[in-house]
């Protein structure tokens, strides 16, 4: 299976993918494969420019040194910037797999997805808690995946705003089996069920992966199951 065949491939497994926000930067290749080899499902990488967001995280060449570590491994984007279209060929270049930006900075999403797959990404477009779900709902056919935030996002550790898995559930039932809805924010152990019942099927999860003792049980506790006996994820 290819990376873009993670996101895109129809099936019925709820993803878990590990926020690298929370990661430890000086250990960063050891902390992503500790991850991957306790069970998850891809990387997200979140990217704000200090603007959209008041945060200012990573750019193209962290992307660029993961896809040189991890060839196979599915890295997605998101980005929380004020122009995103600028930042379409760069993560292309970096080795993106998906690139995800906010419907609330860009007036005409549409014309951009295209830019988004002819650079060879699948497209994700993104939504922040306090914007209505109606801004969205037209477009989401067009993508092959939906973000709902269910914090305000900028910082990693927030608390999950449960509000907005009535979003999840209006977008849900107009999803095709081969799109994906993702969640990303405040989610764990305490908060995935009711994510994975709202009709979420990939969890982005920071703290509650990089901040437990064994990445393996907080990566299979996420979807529900027991950790795979052998595979720990202590680090």
């Amino acid at each position: 299976m290819s990376s873009l065949d993670v996101l895109t491939k129809a099936g019925s497994r709820v993803l878990v993918a590990p926020s690298i926000l929370s990661a430890d930067f000086a250990r960063m290749g050891e902390e992503c494969r500790a991850v991957l080899d306790a069970g998850a499902d891809l990387l997200h990488l979140d990217v704000m420019d200090g603007h959209f967001v008041p945060n200012l995280t990573m750019g193209p060449a962290l992307c660029a040194s993961l896809r040189k570590a991890f060839s196979k491994v599915c890295l997605d984007v998101h980005l929380m910037v004020a122009d995103p279209a600028r930042f379409v060929q760069p993560f292309a270049d970096a080795g993106a797999t998906n690139f995800t930006f906010h419907v609330e900075v860009v007036a005409e999403p549409l014309e951009l997805v295209d830019r988004i797959r002819a650079a060879g990404m699948t497209a994700g477009i993104a939504i922040n808690p306090p914007t209505d779900v109606s801004m969205l709902l037209p477009v989401v056919r067009e993508f092959d995946l939906i973000l709902i935030m269910s914090v305000n996002p900028g910082f990693s550790g927030q608390t999950f705003i449960p509000e907005v898995l009535e979003k999840a559930k209006r977008i849900k039932p107009l999803l095709q089996p081969n799109q994906r809805l993702q969640i990303d924010g405040g989610v764990n152990v305490g908060t995935a069920r009711r994510c994975i019942e709202a009709g979420c099927d990939v969890l982005v999860a920071a703290s509650a992966i990089f901040g437990s003792r064994d990445y393996a049980q907080a990566i299979h506790g996420l979807r529900g199951e027991a950790a795979i006996i052998g595979k720990t994820g202590n680090h």
